[in-house]
């Protein structure tokens, strides 16, 4: 589904019109590069595509979809700050480049808070906690007093350090008390099959991920991280209701733009995306990749960004996690 949604959207230039009395004058006149700091096909890409296409419905200006993956979105977000904060450079900014690497990395090549301005919150997505199918764990409770049993002996694995399936795992770790292993993978195909081939013990996976590998019976989901229940995988407890109250790990991602960008600008620009996701193609498409539509101000995009970035800066030192270079 995933592949199918990336072949229906624009691999080049998208058309974009901002009407209405709260547009900037004259904005946009020329095309407009939109920056997804990682690989064409993956879910920030495919979502953030989703997005424009509906926007260009209404087509005026060019969009430009411009991939630059590389050292954990850094790369991509390094771009957005260098260019003009004139409105036609903007792009994606989600919890790992906003608030875990400012946390995890000993230096970035940007501030989010001096160099990058919030412009909205688009959509969350969550995660699944799965494990093998012929796991003798059915539960979050029964995974929970297995590890303290066997402290130490437990797994868990990831797509790479700092990504939501290993901060979730540390949360986790935490608010259970739990004496666990981390191992960091290159990508979340390995980890899934090594869990599928009884080298680890439980993963953290997208939610979009996880439902065809619980419905052709590999894995057993055993819980998502959101406060309520999703419609993805409405049978799936969530941890917060299976005894962690409070938890939630929520992967999610919006749009940046550079710092000094014209607030009329910035204010035509989410304005355009908060229309764009009321569209029901739009909310069929984030519901098939188990994600939900955002809604909220630029200020509201900021507030998300400071309260995630305390959180998780938390989750990290308490786990010692050791910052990257």
């Amino acid at each position: 589904m995933r592949s199918a949604l990336l072949r229906s959207l624009s691999m080049a230039a998208l058309s974009v019109a901002f009407a209405g009395a709260a547009s900037a004058a004259g904005y946009p006149d020329k095309p407009i590069t939109f920056v997804v700091p990682s690989a064409a096909g993956g879910s920030p890409d495919v979502l953030s595509r989703l997005i424009t296409t509906q926007i260009a419905r209404d087509t005026g200006a060019t969009m430009v979809v411009e991939n630059r993956p590389g050292a954990a979105g850094n790369i991509g977000i390094a771009l957005i700050k260098r260019a003009a904060p004139d409105g036609y450079t903007v792009g994606y900014g989600n919890i790992n480049t906003l608030a875990v690497n400012r946390s995890l990395f000993k230096r970035l090549p940007y501030d989010v808070d001096k160099d990058l301005t919030p412009v909205a919150h688009m959509f969350d997505l969550y995660n699944a906690l799965i494990v093998p199918a012929d796991s003798p764990v059915n539960s979050v409770q029964e995974l929970i007093d297995r590890a303290r049993k066997e402290p130490g002996r437990l797994s868990y694995g990831a797509s790479g350090v700092g990504t939501t399936g290993h901060m979730g795992g540390e949360l986790f770790k935490s608010m259970a008390k739990l004496d666990v292993m981390f191992i960091p993978y290159n990508g979340g195909p390995a980890a899934i099959q090594d869990l599928l081939g009884g080298r680890l013990d439980y993963l953290f996976v997208n939610t979009s991920e996880a439902a065809p590998l619980v419905k052709s019976g590999k894995v057993r989901a055993i819980g998502v991280s959101s406060l309520k229940r999703l419609s993805l995988m409405p049978d799936v407890p969530t941890l917060d209701e299976s005894g962690l109250k409070g938890y939630e790990t929520v992967a999610w991602g919006g749009v940046v733009a550079p710092k000094g960008t014209p607030d009329d600008v910035v204010a035509t620009l989410n304005a355009a995306i908060q229309k764009a996701l009321q569209a029901p193609e739009v909310r069929q498409g984030l519901a098939t990749l188990g994600a939900e539509p955002a809604t909220g101000s630029p200020a509201d995009f900021k507030k998300l960004i400071d309260r995630e970035t305390a959180k998780w800066q938390q989750i990290i030192d308490t786990a010692g996690i050791e910052k990257l270079d």
